[in-house]
């Protein structure tokens, strides 16, 4: 593949499911009422409440650690994490244009926090436990002002930091035994840091927030409790809830006009307590710990992001919630749509099976297995089965429409199912497992499956099969750098192409002549079905591997997809890239054509599936 992939042809993308919910105040809402903006790997996306619509800034080139937003919402700044030794950049991005605004260089290894000043001078960050600095920028120059270590070196590293409401030259910073007042002075470039005097009282914060009118600091503790420090004196003033402190740690704060508290915690429950006493008034429990809270403008409403990947909208009178965004939490490992589909596909990760209806991203139905891992999914012809394979050995069946369980073959596979394929009849299934050497066919009845053949060949994981189109042959791409085509008549092998290479993937050509492979030496081959030669090589990537394939049903495109996170279009005869996708930010796992060439869906490892319009032929 040669050239620049700026130089391509884009894909459309037209949806993005996804988001990281293990980031701390990792979503906000924008002051505008109508945007949430929150974090996805390394891109932010900024979604309409209204439109539905969404918009992704890309410019990181690792995971998004941290966002905040300006009080007019001008600008938006974001921070990442990177690697040892090397700099975390911090982003601000103008949120009219949507584009970069300026990019700040100065911590190492991770970006832990941010916030804006009110008043839009100034941005405050504050570097990991690695580099443990507190640096204050001049937003309009794009310059650094000044920088001092962030805590004292008997204290931990500091986790938070929060500017006054009301100056542009205090703000506050805490973290593990820790808080400090820090006013800045311009004139000389520095700013100086007060301790806050807590007494015996040792904690580790994870959120700060401060009063209205700038007379208290509210600091959330992994303890359970909040404190509360006169900002004037420097004092703590206070510390609660006494008696039943909030479960797994308090991890988002926000004050409200009438000074109530709304509390964030990590075993999943909101609360709305008492600005005094710290008493509950109301909560309501939410699923996965609570990781943001923020609020819509000065309505009714706020927003609650969690660690299962999901954004809730609530309001303050009857503090029911209502899920307004799902995504899976860890990473997405396959994808399928039904046979003569584009309506609805279905998506598979750890603990679950997902189906999405296409064009409004919206979950219709979750199929939870816990503590397990879906390797790969696939729907019946007549569309009345998803069958999924397993990292516990088994292979499942479920109805698409209820996702009641239909059948379970227990020990399919010793070592996990790893890859999955059913007949077009409907009547078997094909399967392939970790411990390798094992390709199996199952006979599936509606109240009974046999096992029909084990063929033994491979010696790595199995890690993809196609049945070709007459159910009379498949073909299986293994770990062992071998790809088999069987012969499913009389189950033996009919040819075995060899490279050296771990096979992640192979598609038959809907003619049935021919297929393409491609794994971790980057390269798509081509190769002929009736003796297995190799008759055409293509450069699929510069770097790592191409996980995913598949090829639209007339046979004149394929799309690939791998671990340069990049989806791309290909001419099937000519052997050219004919479009590029860019969106993901993690390591493409699957990737999948509907039969009606209508969209294209990709998956990731950062939880992410993405829905790209298929590119409609010039006229």
């Amino acid at each position: 593949m040669a050239g620049d992939p700026e130089d391509f042809p884009r894909l459309e993308l037209e949806a993005v499911i996804g988001f990281n919910g293990y980031v701390l105040s990792g979503m906000v809402a924008h002051p505008d009422r109508e945007h949430l903006i929150y974090c996805l790997g390394c891109n932010i996306i900024i979604k309409g409440l209204l439109t539905n619509k969404q918009k992704i800034l890309y410019g990181h080139t690792n995971n998004v650690s941290c966002v905040a937003v300006s009080k007019s919402g001008k600008y938006v700044a974001s921070g990442q994490v990177t690697f040892m030794g090397f700099k975390a950049d911090v982003i601000i991005w103008d949120f009219a244009e949507r584009c970069i605004y300026a990019r700040l260089q100065l911590h190492k290894a991770k970006v832990e926090a941010l916030a804006f000043s009110p008043g839009e001078k100034y941005l405050v960050t504050l570097g990991g436990q690695d580099d443990c600095s507190v640096v204050v920028w001049n937003v309009e120059t794009k310059k650094a002002i000044c920088g001092s270590p962030a805590s004292a070196n008997s204290s931990g590293h500091c986790l938070a930091v929060q500017f006054c409401n009301n100056t542009d030259d205090v703000f506050v910073s805490a973290g593990n035994g820790t808080m400090r007042v820090w006013e800045l002075d311009l004139a000389n470039r520095k700013i100086r840091a007060t301790e806050c005097q807590t007494g015996q009282m040792k904690r580790i914060v994870k959120c700060i927030e401060i009063s209205h009118d700038d007379v208290y600091i509210y600091c959330g503790t992994t303890s359970g409790d909040i404190q509360k420090v006169n900002l004037k004196t420097r004092l703590l003033n206070g510390c609660g809830p006494v008696k039943q402190k909030f479960i797994k740690g308090v991890n988002a704060i926000k004050v409200l006009k009438s000074g109530d508290l709304l509390v964030g915690s990590g075993d999943g429950i909101v609360t709305l307590c008492c600005e005094s006493s710290f008493k509950t008034l109301k909560h309501v429990q939410l699923e996965g710990g609570v990781t943001s809270v923020t609020l819509r403008g000065e309505g009714q409403q706020f927003f609650v992001g969690t660690e299962a990947s999901q954004i809730y909208r609530l309001n303050y009178v009857d503090f029911k919630e209502e899920l307004i965004f799902t995504s899976h939490s860890k990473a997405v490992w396959d994808v399928a749509f039904p046979h003569g589909s584009s309506e609805l596909f279905a998506t598979c990760s750890e603990n679950d099976i997902r189906v999405w209806h296409t064009e409004t991203s919206k979950e219709m139905l979750r199929i939870s297995v816990p503590n397990m891992t879906c390797n790969a999914i696939s729907f019946t012809t007549d569309g009345t089965s998803i069958i999924s394979a397993w990292n516990d050995g088994k292979i499942r069946g479920f109805t698409p429409e209820t996702g009641q369980l239909k059948f379970v073959v227990h020990n399919a596979h010793s070592m996990g199912v790893t890859a999955i394929a059913v007949t077009k009849d409907n009547s078997r299934i094909v399967s392939g497992g970790g411990e390798g050497q094992q390709v199996r066919v199952w006979e599936v009845l509606t109240d009974l499956h046999t096992l029909l053949e084990t063929m033994k060949e491979h010696k790595a994981s199995v890690n993809c099969i196609k049945i070709k189109s007459n159910d009379k042959e498949c073909v299986t791409a293994s770990s062992d750098g071998t790809c088999i085509i069987w012969d499913l008549v009389r189950f033996v092998r009919n040819q075995m192409m060899l490279a050296n290479t771990l096979f992640k993937t192979v598609c038959y050509h809907p003619e049935g002549f021919q297929v393409i492979t491609s794994g971790t030496d980057r390269k798509i081959a081509y190769w002929e079905v009736y003796d297995g030669a190799a008759i055409r090589m293509l450069e699929g990537a510069p770097s790592g591997a191409i996980n995913g394939m598949d090829i639209t049903l007339n046979g004149k495109h394929f799309v690939t997809g791998g671990d340069d996170k990049l989806v791309k279009m290909w001419g099937y005869e000519s052997g050219d890239m004919t479009h590029i996708g860019i969106g993901h930010s993690g390591s493409i796992t699957s990737v999948t054509i509907c039969s009606n060439s209508k969209f294209i869906i990709s998956t990731s490892k950062d939880g992410g599936v993405l829905r790209w319009r298929y590119p409609q032929p010039a006229h």
